[in-house]
């Protein structure tokens, strides 16, 4: 389990993570929502340890953070950040072995080779693997890192906001993986998402931040209620049962 106390972050007086403590429960996709700047990318940062916090402790596993090797965190978290941007021409194939740095240094073993076939194969870019990823659309460029973090093989996933600017064929092709790999593979899945009908129809568990502090943790139809989404975000959204799902209307 992964498990914050009192962590704050501030740049110059401007309280950022405002004295934030949570535990994140395991096996489940968990979905970190809230307005821009309420603080969510921030937290994954620090938890993931790309980040430096001005105070407090993060524990993973009960090890906290700063004493966990950068090898062995590597085999134990793997984060997908906003923006990927690289200076070498790679095809999807060479990135997704990138995954495996942690465990080969570069020298893919066999056993590497079916952790990067594998993981091309769950996301369904078998037709991609030899194409160069200047040559994708940024839907195929996504499932693609995503494969990169499938083969690393870390027991927590953390993907900050990874559907932005995707079409919908592949916002919905990439939540539908995420769900299988909670439910199939056991994964931690922590999310920063926007989309709050992406978050009701394939989220476990929400996490709501506002102005750097925690105003929401709780099982996803706790929090998908129009009561508790105006406290979250400020504006009326309705909230109708379809077909047993409940949507959020928030267009009007």
């Amino acid at each position: 389990m992964i498990k914050l106390k009192n962590i704050i972050k501030k740049y110059g007086e401007k309280h950022i993570i405002d004295n934030v403590s949570l535990d994140i429960p395991k096996g489940e996709v968990i979905a970190f929502i809230g307005s821009n700047g309420a603080g969510k990318s921030t937290l994954l940062s620090i938890i993931s340890r790309t980040l430096a916090k001005n105070s407090g402790e993060v524990y993973i596993d009960d090890k906290e953070l700063s004493k966990w090797d950068n090898n062995e965190l590597s085999r134990k978290m793997s984060i997908l950040k906003q923006s990927n941007s690289l200076n070498i021409r790679l095809t999807v194939k060479e990135l997704v072995s990138f995954g495996r740095f942690p465990y080969s240094k570069g020298k893919l073993t066999k056993e590497d080779k079916k952790h990067i076939d594998d993981a091309i194969k769950y996301m369904g870019i078998e037709h991609l693997q030899d194409r160069y990823l200047d040559e994708l659309s940024g839907g195929q460029k996504q499932m693609a890192f995503i494969s990169m973090i499938i083969a690393q093989d870390t027991e927590y996933i953390f993907l900050d906001e990874p559907l932005n600017n995707l079409d919908m064929h592949h916002c919905v092709k990439i939540m539908k993986n995420i769900k299988k790999l909670a439910r199939e593979k056991g994964k931690t899945i922590i999310i920063v998402i926007h989309d709050i009908n992406f978050v009701s129809l394939y989220a476990d568990h929400i996490i709501a931040m506002k102005d750097g502090k925690i105003v929401e943790n709780n099982k996803k139809d706790e929090v998908i209620k129009e009561n508790v989404l105006k406290e979250i975000y400020n504006m009326d959204i309705q909230v109708k049962n379809i077909d047993g799902k409940n949507i959020c209307l928030y267009y009007s």
